[in-house]
């Protein structure tokens, strides 16, 4: 068969075999793509957590994806150090983990991300100061209230955005990374957006999306700084879930829960720098890069102008 095809090769114009041969490399590069997609979403096994470390610290953990973190952390072992703004809430995400889990110690760290962050992270400092931290998951984060242009985000909004998202996430690894520099091991989870990455444009959502950037750029630096070093980082990036944040209610099967993202993003931990771990939202964003630019973007302002629109009509009905 090998034999037929290189004679019949050999008896064809130099154009035609040059073309032969870029659809052969094209298919094998495809196929190749196929099967490492596969084997990464299904069948590759998630890394023993425990390995980096007997604590994991988790940012923003009594809500969404980051509770649902805690949970899936536990249930592979680890201990827990909680870091959030509302103690009782802490309470009791902490109680519900230690009734699940008995044999999980779980620590709370009460931190306003939006106040003093130097009081906040020494307080982290303090905590963590002694344990076998292995896994940071920098998850707090905040998002506008609803799509709008730039000019309309006031000062505060701006502020926020800028001091939970990028500053709180900076000043966190910076408190946790000396620990594992130490010990020579650790994993190091950001979970950024599909708003900053898998999309070439976010409108009316561009200071949340800029922060998202900057995550990502961040991780993917301390990558390849700390990779020699015995530590993972990783830049999660989810597209939507089922969140108070993104405002969806249920689930979906390209809208996945919490607990099945956190599932998924626990997987994933400690292989790739930037990772979609949720495998349909791999799927949506295939779609995403495939097509034109002008077409998503022009979609983009579609889809959020409805946002804007619903939110602004929310607004007009709590004042009236």
């Amino acid at each position: 068969m090998e034999c037929c095809i290189i004679s019949r090769l050999r008896v064809q114009p130099i154009w035609f075999v040059l073309l032969f041969l870029v659809g052969f490399l094209t298919i094998l590069k495809l196929a190749f793509v196929l099967v490492k997609w596969v084997y990464v979403n299904f069948l590759r096994p998630p890394k023993n957590l425990r390995k980096y470390g007997s604590w994991a610290v988790v940012t923003g953990p009594t809500d969404g994806i980051g509770k649902s973190f805690a949970f899936e952390l536990a249930r592979k072992g680890l201990n827990l150090v909680l870091v959030g703004r509302n103690p009782d809430k802490l309470k009791d995400v902490s109680d519900s983990i230690a009734a699940k889990f008995g044999k999980t110690e779980v620590r709370t760290v009460v931190v306003d991300f939006s106040g003093d962050l130097d009081e906040g992270v020494a307080k982290i400092g303090e905590a963590v100061e002694g344990l076998d931290v292995g896994v940071l998951v920098n998850n707090v984060g905040v998002s506008y209230p609803y799509a709008r242009f730039f000019h309309e985000v006031d000062e505060g909004l701006l502020n926020n955005l800028i001091q939970v998202n990028v500053v709180g996430t900076t000043k966190v690894t910076q408190a946790v990374l000396p620990g594992m520099l130490k010990r020579k091991r650790g994993a190091i989870v950001n979970i950024g957006s599909g708003a900053a990455i898998g999309i070439p444009s976010d409108p009316l959502y561009a200071v949340y999306a800029a922060t998202k950037a900057y995550i990502d750029q961040f991780s993917r630096c301390l990558y390849v700084e700390y990779k020699k070093s015995g530590i993972d980082v990783q830049c999660q990036v989810p597209l939507y879930v089922a969140t108070k944040m993104a405002s969806i209610r249920k689930s979906s099967f390209f809208v996945p829960s919490t607990d099945g993202y956190a599932r998924a993003g626990v997987r994933w931990i400690g292989y790739e720098p930037r990772c979609t771990p949720y495998w349909p939202h791999t799927l949506l964003w295939a779609v995403a890069c495939s097509l034109p630019e002008f077409v998503v973007d022009a979609w983009r302002l579609w889809f959020c102008l409805g946002i804007r629109k619903r939110g602004q009509r929310k607004d007009s009905t709590k004042k009236e």
